[in-house]
Order: C-alpha cells, then structure tokens, then sequence
C-alpha cells in the first residue's frame, strides 16, 4: 500500500475495482493525500501554505513608491484620478448641503453632550477635514453624532459638573483616548472583533439611547430642567415631578419647529426633486426660531447665548489622571465608532463601486480624533444621516468633506455672533428629528416573525439600555451575543443524510424525506469546525443515531449500525482535543464492530487527521472524496455478507447457543474483515478496491 503508486494515478480516472463474492463493481475517485497534491501542483499549494507575515511581506515588498503613499494618504487615491469637470461640481454642491446641515446640529449634539455649542462646531471642523485626507471613505461625513454625545454627556456628568472647566478638558481628553483606540484597532487589523456584536444588539442598543436622547432634550420643550440620566426611569420622574413649571412658550415653538423639521425629512425623503428639504430642516429651523426671538423678544425663551469668534486654538489634552475611569465609556465609544463608521463607509463604498478597508477606515478615524483633540473637539465619528445626504447630493471623493469644513471655518469666522439669540429649543428639536431614525420598532417586528432568539437579543438590549443605562445594556446585549455564539459553536447543527432518488446527491432527511437511507450505515455531516468545546456533543450525537436507528428504507435488515460515515466538506478546521476524541471514538466504534468511513475532508482537515495518524488508525481505505462511494463500499459489504448471515442457523451450526440475530452479526464482522484483512479471494479483490484508494 504505497503512497507513490497512488500518486501516479491521475486525479480525475477513477479506479474501479471488481469485488467478486461481494457483488457488482464499485467506481470510488480515489481520494489523494495533500502531500501528493503539493508535489503535483507546487505553485499553487506553496502559496497556501505561506504563512500571513510572509505573505504580507511579500505584498509589501510588491508596492511600489505611489502605492507607499496611498496606504499613507488614501486621499490620493481620488486625488490621482479627479475628473474636475464631472466631480467638482457634485462635490460643492453634496459638501455645502451637508455643510449647512452640519453647522446648526454641531451646535445641538454639543448641548446634548453637555457641552457648550462651540466645541460642536469645533468637532465638525478639524476632525472632518483630517478625515477627508486620512479616510478611505469619499461620502462618509465625520462629525458629532447623537449617540456619542450621550456617552460623552453620561460617563462626564458622573465625574465632574457640566459647568467647570474640567468637564471640557475631558471630553477632549475622550476624543485622544477615542483616536489612540481606533489607530491601534486599524494598525493591528482588530476590527474583525466587533463582529460578535449582532445586528439585533446594535439594533435594540441605538433604539433605547434614541428614546433616552429624546426625553433628555425634552427639557427644552417644558421650560424647565430636567435630571441629566441615561436611565428612563430618573428622567421620567424628573419630568413629573417639575410638572409644575410647566411653560407653554417653549413648548408650542419647540413642538412648531419639530414638526416642520419631520415634514421636511418626510418630504426630502420620498420625493427626489425635493430632497434638499432634508437637508435644510435644521438650518430653517434655526433661521426662523433666531428670527422670532429677535422680533419679538419673549422672555420665557431660553436661547444658546454668547458664542465666541475664531478659529479653535491648538491645545495638548489635560486631564490624565481621570484616564483610568475614562477608559471604559472609550472603549465603548469606539465601538460606537466602527459599528456606525465602518458599517456606513462598507455600504456607501458598495453604492459607488470602490473597495474599502475597514482597518484602514479605522486608522484614519483615529488620526482624525488625535488631530481634532489638539484642536479642542470631543470624539466624532460617522454620521448616518449626513452621510446619507452626502451620498444623495452625489458626493464623488473626499473633497466634499473639505468643503463641509471649510463652511464650518467660515460660520467660526464669521457667524457666531449671529448665533446668539438661536432658540434652545430649536437645536433641541434638531436632535429629536435626528435621533427618530433611530428608532427601529420595524426591525424588532421583522425578528419577532423571523427569529425569536435575535428578538430575545433585541429586547435584552433595548430594556436593559432603557432601565440600567448605556454601559449595563452594552454589556448584557454583547454578553447575549456571545453566549449565543459559543451555544452554537458548542452545538453545531448535524445532519442525516439520505440519497435524492435518481442521484448521487446526499442531502439531510429531514430537508428531503424522500431521501434514501440504508439498513447497517448512517451517513451524518457535521457542519461546523470540530474543536474542544463541540467534541463532547458531536460524540453525543453519533451515539445517539448508533443506538436509535434512523428509519431505513433500503438494503437488508442488519439490526444495528456497522458503518458511520462522516461526511466532512463543512469541517473547516479540527484541533488536537477533537484528533483524540475521535481517535477514542474509533477504539469505541472498533469495540462495538463498527467502521468509521471519512468522505471529503478538506486539505487542512485532510492533512491534520493524516499527520495525527487517524487515518491509519480508521484504515486508508475508508477515506473517500464521495459520501457515494463511501455508502457504495460499505453497502456491498453489508449486502454480501448479511446474504451469506443469512444462511447461518443453530442447526448448521453445530452446538452453538448464539440466537440467530447475533449469528447474523457474527457472519456479517467475520466477511467484513477477512475482506479487510485479505483473507480469501474476496478479500484480495476487496483488498485491490481499497488500495486504489489510499490517502
């Protein structure tokens, strides 16, 4: 049985083999060893088997000096294939819209975090513009953003007062922290980790905060203030117990500008030709609610007030020492940050037919919030909304960023003393109209008919966000997530497989009941990687099918299991806990006479299972690269020497006791390994089948 007179053979003939005194000759495609496929095909393999550093190294060294300063500069990118006739146009056009949106809600997001309007104006300046030069993304529209302002707003309020200077200091301090994160995720390629963070987490998460966000700025409306919380339950009873100061003024102008604000999204939304509504409701809102206050003067109206003139002035971050009790709302926010960010850039890069790394989009997130925390900005991060407007107004490259930071340079120069009387409850409005998309009741419906488990994540979320706050529900929904992920990790689906009738094609009997199943042999795909921690249930289940028979409905009645199939095309990896659960599993299955046969395991699997000598231990011959040939073998095996059982009686055979059941067990185990061991003619010709098809 040498390797080499196996690898002379061809990978596409079949090796046919004729088993005489075991019925009709079976074709079986010879199944052949890695090490023999690298020696035939060495470029290929060679390349695979190349470790990543290597392969980065390679890459590397491959990049010539323009390809150097891309990976430095993504914006050349664009800048290198700029058509100025085509895109500058809808660049100015997309960078001004959003531009005029971003100056009146960079004002409002800052009173939501707590902070005064300027540094929102401050965050949609620096930030944007670095981006624009460092961000993979052409559309995506950096800036503040409702759901970190709140984290920002939560984490601070509980460490210092709003009003004292150190409550600045450190939300500058959270952008540096925020920046150093997402460098060090882009650098060593980390994003991969958020993905255990299901959609329904995400989902249940931004849909409590958008309710959380909407009562926090209803203060506004009522004319009185309110408990800073991200709790439902505090800002509810704040809210009814000042009931009492109710005033109706701020009310009625807030609730005015709310609804024109939804109208003009409503319409913006669903009507192309009227798609800059969408993007001027904050502006108009704005610009009438400032008019009024200056015609009429009502005393009852609070307004933003004095908002200084001028450029941010470069700074270092103070603050350090809060750094240890900063850290968690900065790891948080930066999962904010990819969650929102790279989702947004992954999308609208498919819209535009670019390709996008999202490492890459995290570096320059980062460098984009170190830069902006030397210029007094707090963390920013992609927005939704501007960023869809963007694409809408038909954003072609970064430039339209650069445009929307130079509109907010100019408001800094020149418009802060015209922002002065803006009403409070105007921006307040700004926010609610902006947070309502977040609030994603239809996605919760979708769940609740499609999957009751992703509805049970959705929920957790949404209610533990609602009544424990922002970090707790975090922390429950992404605990759910993952404890779901190692369930089914830990419980992989296993299936049955029967053969479509007409077909070599094996398929899951429950799927196909139709499906053919034989007497004596039990065919079951395992669909997931076999590791330690799904080992111990995977054995469960084999034993399971072993002693309660699947209903058969082909080949003679055997009465038990004598060959268990694994067909193992879904086993993209197998460690060394599973190399010895299943070199047990065979010294069990060979204690209990039955075979174990391997159909189309991968390369990697294929390799690992040889090198661990599993594949002697099962025997060479029962490795197959179809579950066909291997359910063809086995069931000449049973049909032959079930036959030959068959005639056995406890008259012909002498003075035995043996019950005839277990006669025909013992006839069926002594034809199936003289055929293993060669004794006999059957067995030399069995032999020559099995042969032809080592590893």
């Amino acid at each position: 049985m040498e390797r080499s007179s196996f690898a002379s053979a061809s990978s596409g003939e079949l090796a046919a083999a004729a088993v005489s005194g075991l019925g009709r000759p079976v074709k079986v495609i010879p199944l052949r060893h890695p090490l023999d496929a690298a020696a035939r095909g060495p470029a290929s393999s060679s390349s695979s088997a190349r470790s990543l550093l290597s392969a980065a190294m390679e890459r590397a060294r491959g990049m010539g000096p323009w390809e150097w300063a891309e990976a430095a500069l993504p914006c050349l990118a664009w800048m290198r294939s700029y058509r100025w006739k085509e895109d500058l146009q809808a660049d100015l056009a997309a960078g001004i819209t959003v531009g005029v949106m971003l100056v009146p809600q960079a004002m409002s997001y800052a009173k939501l975090a707590g902070l005064h309007p300027i540094y929102g104006l401050y965050t949609g300046f620096v930030p944007l513009i670095v981006y624009a030069l460092f961000g993979s993304s052409r559309q995506l529209a950096v800036g503040p953003v409702a759901l970190v302002s709140l984290l920002v707003s939560n984490v601070l309020g509980g460490i210092v007062n709003s009003s004292s200077e150190l409550y600045t200091e450190l939300a500058i301090l959270l952008a540096f922290m925020v920046g150093i994160l997402e460098c060090l995720m882009g650098l060593l390629r980390l994003g991969w980790l958020i993905r255990f963070i299901s959609h329904s987490v995400i989902s249940g998460f931004t849909t409590a905060s958008a309710i959380v966000i909407g009562l926090s700025q209803i203060k506004y409306f009522l004319g009185y203030s309110v408990t800073r919380s991200s709790k439902i339950i505090p800002l509810i009873e704040s809210i009814i117990a000042g009931i009492d100061q109710f005033s109706w003024p701020p009310f009625l102008m807030g609730s005015v500008f709310l609804a024109i604000l939804l109208i003009m999204k409503k319409l913006g939304k669903t009507n192309k030709k009227l798609r800059f509504l969408r993007a001027s409701g904050p502006l108009t809102a704005v610009v009438l609610g400032t008019l009024f206050v200056k015609v009429f003067r009502p005393p009852s109206i609070s307004v933003v007030g004095e908002i200084p003139q001028g450029l941010p002035k470069f700074s270092i971050p103070q603050g350090f020492e809060h750094l240890t009790s900063l850290m968690p709302t900065a790891v948080l926010i930066t999962g904010v940050a990819i969650l929102e960010s790279v989702g947004i850039a992954k999308a609208l890069a498919a819209k535009n037919g670019y390709e996008l790394d999202s490492n890459k989009e995290l570096f320059g997130l980062g460098i984009a919030n170190i830069c902006g925390s030397f210029f007094s900005s707090y963390p920013a991060t992609g927005s939704f909304s501007r960023s869809a407007v963007n694409h809408e107004s038909g954003a072609r490259t970064g430039l339209s960023g650069i445009i929307m930071g130079i509109i907010i340079c100019g408001a800094l120069l020149f418009m802060t003393p015209l922002f002065t009387d803006i009403p409070q409850c105007a921006l307040a409005a700004i926010v609610i109209s902006a947070v309502t998309g977040l609030v994603d009741y239809d996605e919760a419906m979708f769940l609740w008919g499609i999957d009751k488990k992703d509805f049970f994540l959705w929920a957790m979320t949404f209610i533990t966000t609602l009544i424990f706050g922002i970090e707790i529900g975090v922390l429950v929904g992404v605990g759910f997530s993952l404890a779901f992920v190692i369930h089914e990790s830990a419980n992989p689906h296993i299936a049955v497989l029967g053969r479509l009738p007409g077909t070599t094609v094996y398929r899951n009997t429950l799927q196909y009941p139709e499906a053919y199943t034989y007497n004596g042999i039990v065919v079951v795909r395992i669909d997931s990687p076999i590791y330690f921690a799904n080992i111990s249930y995977i054995k469960d289940r084999l034993r399971e099918y072993e002693l309660k028979l699947p209903v058969s409905n082909r080949g003679p009645d055997v009465g038990r299991v004598y060959f268990v199939i694994l067909e193992m095309s879904p086993v993209t990896y197998i460690d060394s806990s599973a190399v010895q659960a299943l070199k047990d599993l065979n010294q069990e299955y060979k204690a209990r006479d039955i075979q174990i046969a391997i159909a189309n395991p991968n390369r990697q699997v294929h390799l690992l299972l040889s090198t661990a000598g599993i594949i002697d231990m099962i025997g060479a011959g029962w490795c197959f690269v179809r579950v066909h040939d291997a359910v063809q073998v086995c069931l000449q095996h049973v049909q032959s020497s079930s036959s030959n059982s068959i005639k056995l009686s406890p008259q012909a055979s002498g003075n035995s006791t043996d019950s005839p059941k277990a006669q025909q067990r013992h006839g069926f185990l002594k034809n199936l390994w003289r055929a293993q061991d060669g004794n006999g003619s059957a067995g030399d010709e069995t032999q020559s089948l099995l042969r032809q098809n080592l590893v």
